[in-house]
């Protein structure tokens, strides 16, 4: 069964907007909770534009289900998983200023810098997933570097996939398959969607997790919080 991880942070940028609290992010997780998800992610950014570091220590004492923290592996984010110990620290290569994550790592180029950036978020005894790109060359240095998992990033499929479906998912589906034959782990999430998720799913059965932020949170407005997270779900249950 793969999991559901909600990415909160649009929600917590609907409440920066105005200055206050509403919505209430810690609320809108444990309700995405009580409503089947069963992760919780963020992505906590050094201008915290969207989630704020205080964000992360709240959901921290509360989250029951999976808590993953993405980020860039600098000083300011290794302290906050050393401090929060999640179950899954995802690393992407963003620079400070991007607006979302557009590529995966090159592991081949920061293999040993990805290494002991493992080595040391095991020490906190937090899962670790490196955003990666669908390319067969990058999966044997992922390996190398002692991560559990890859996250897939999707956006070239969604990308793709209303003009040919079966060619955009066939660079994941060979990924996929050299990922479990190294024993890695495999998450997937970027502009997935209503549309393209159980396409992907029935093509990547053994996906563990997706996180998925944007596009829920976009689809809440219209079906409600709780239809969607649902609606959501049953796209994963193929």
């Amino acid at each position: 069964m793969t999991k559901l991880s909600v990415n909160i942070n649009k929600i917590a940028t609907l409440r920066n907007a105005r200055g206050a609290n509403n919505p209430n992010v810690v609320k809108v997780a444990l309700d995405a909770e009580r409503f089947g998800a069963e992760g919780i992610t963020v992505h906590p950014r050094p201008d915290e534009r969207h989630i704020r570091f205080q964000d992360v220590l709240d959901l921290a004492g509360v989250v029951s289900t999976e808590f993953n923290i993405e980020g860039y592996p600098d000083k300011r984010f290794m302290e906050i998983i050393k401090t929060v110990k999640p179950a899954q620290a995802t690393l992407v290569p963003d620079p400070p200023d991007a607006i979302t994550s557009n590529t995966g790592w090159d592991t081949i180029k920061h293999r040993e810098m990805l290494k002991d950036i493992v080595a040391e978020l095991h020490e906190y005894g937090t899962r670790v997933s490196i955003f990666i790109n669908p390319e067969t060359k990058y999966f044997e240095p992922a390996k190398d570097t002692g991560t559990d998992r890859v996250e897939l990033y999707t956006e070239p499929y969604a990308s793709n996939f209303h003009k040919d479906k079966v060619a955009a998912v066939a660079p994941y589906v060979e990924v996929s398959l050299l990922a479990k034959e190294l024993g890695l782990g495999l998450n997937a999430g970027h502009d997935l969607d209503l549309h393209n998720l159980k396409f992907l799913k029935e093509s990547i059965p053994f996906l563990e997790e997706v996180s998925i932020g944007h596009a829920l949170v976009c689809d809440a407005l219209y079906y409600g919080l709780e239809n969607t997270i649902q609606m959501y779900r049953r796209q994963l249950e193929v």
